[in-house]
């Protein structure tokens, strides 16, 4: 028999599977290995539930890591004190009045008078109550759904405090006892020409009247002026602006002509009155589906908006120092 044959068989290649590296971690080759291998081995390590995490808290390391239902960001909002106490006091040298007619607590409801081509009102009326009011009260305002589809402007007014307006979101507030604000008049509120200034709209089909009567909700009458000087409205175009999601686009003496630095608000002064809450002569279900009395509650509302507006207006001797 020949040397070769007399020569025991080689073994097998090794067939042992390596162990499992534990959880989160991956089992890097040694040097000389697959390159391909080390990649692999490198975006498991990194997409373990340690660096989500680690990546997570950085992204948000300026943001809640908890938001509300409404998207209320209470961190971002803290940040941005300087900057709305600024346009409060400086900017606008806001002055309120009336601020103890607001409840220290509980729900209620704001009704205000829209004003302005910018959503400025509802910030400086949530920083009016956090300045002025006895317990700092905070407000969530309603705001019109284009609003709150405009890319950055919608998302940065949510975080802010903002909510998008339906009777849905309206009774889930009031019903965790906080304070909202609504401006019946809608999208022709802030659509109004600087020739209408101060000049209410209908108050819609009275749906805060509504709301309140079945929430048992006080309705305190509010008034803003100086908003609609701060960005006065010539005309508006309101052919092409639907395809921008936009009911028209304004037209005032900066805008468009100086880009977008001309939606920049003037310095106007600014008033915020609050009055006494107006009764509305009914309450709970049955009040609430009577159209006659839900018609004539918010005729009277708006105009005790509108006494407040005229009695503000001429009772100042200058758009820009009061």
């Amino acid at each position: 028999m020949s040397e070769a044959a007399q020569r025991p068989p080689a073994p097998p290649p090794s067939t042992r599977v390596p162990e499992p590296a534990p959880s989160g971690h991956a089992t890097l080759e040694r040097p000389g290995g697959d390159d391909g291998n080390l990649a692999d081995a490198a975006r498991e390590l990194l997409s373990g539930d340690y660096y989500l995490r680690q990546w997570g808290r950085l992204g948000m390391r300026n943001r809640s890591e908890e938001v509300d239902e409404f998207g209320l960001d209470p961190i971002y909002e803290r940040s941005l004190f300087p900057a709305l106490d600024f346009l409060h006091r400086s900017w606008f040298r806001t002055e309120v009045d009336g601020a103890e007619h607001v409840p220290a607590e509980g729900r209620a409801i704001l009704v205000c008078n829209h004003s302005g081509v910018m959503p400025t009102d509802g910030l400086m009326l949530r920083t009016a109550l956090r300045l002025a009011h006895p317990t700092t009260r905070e407000v969530r305002w309603l705001t019109e759904d284009f609003i709150t589809h405009l890319p950055f402007v919608g998302a940065f007014m949510t975080r802010m405090g903002a909510v998008r307006a339906c009777q849905e979101n309206a009774t889930r507030l009031l019903k965790s006892e906080q304070l909202i604000a609504v401006f019946p008049e809608g999208v022709k509120g802030i659509g109004k020409l600087f020739r209408d200034r101060y000049k209410l709209q209908r108050f819609g089909r009275g749906g805060f009247v509504r709301l309140a009567l079945r929430m048992r909700a006080p309705v305190v009458p509010c008034a803003i002026v100086g908003a609609e000087e701060s960005s006065p409205m010539l005309a508006r175009l309101e052919g092409f602006s639907r395809t921008l999601g936009l009911p028209y686009v304004p037209i005032t003496p900066t805008f468009p002509l100086l880009g977008p630095v001309g939606l920049l608000p003037a310095p106007t002064k600014w008033r915020i009155r609050f009055g006494p809450p107006v009764e509305l002569g009914g309450e709970g279900e049955d009040a609430a589906d009577d159209l006659v009395l839900v018609g004539r509650a918010s005729e009277r509302v708006r105009a005790t908006v509108q006494a407040m507006l005229d009695d503000l207006i001429q009772a100042r001797e200058s758009v820009f120092f009061g």
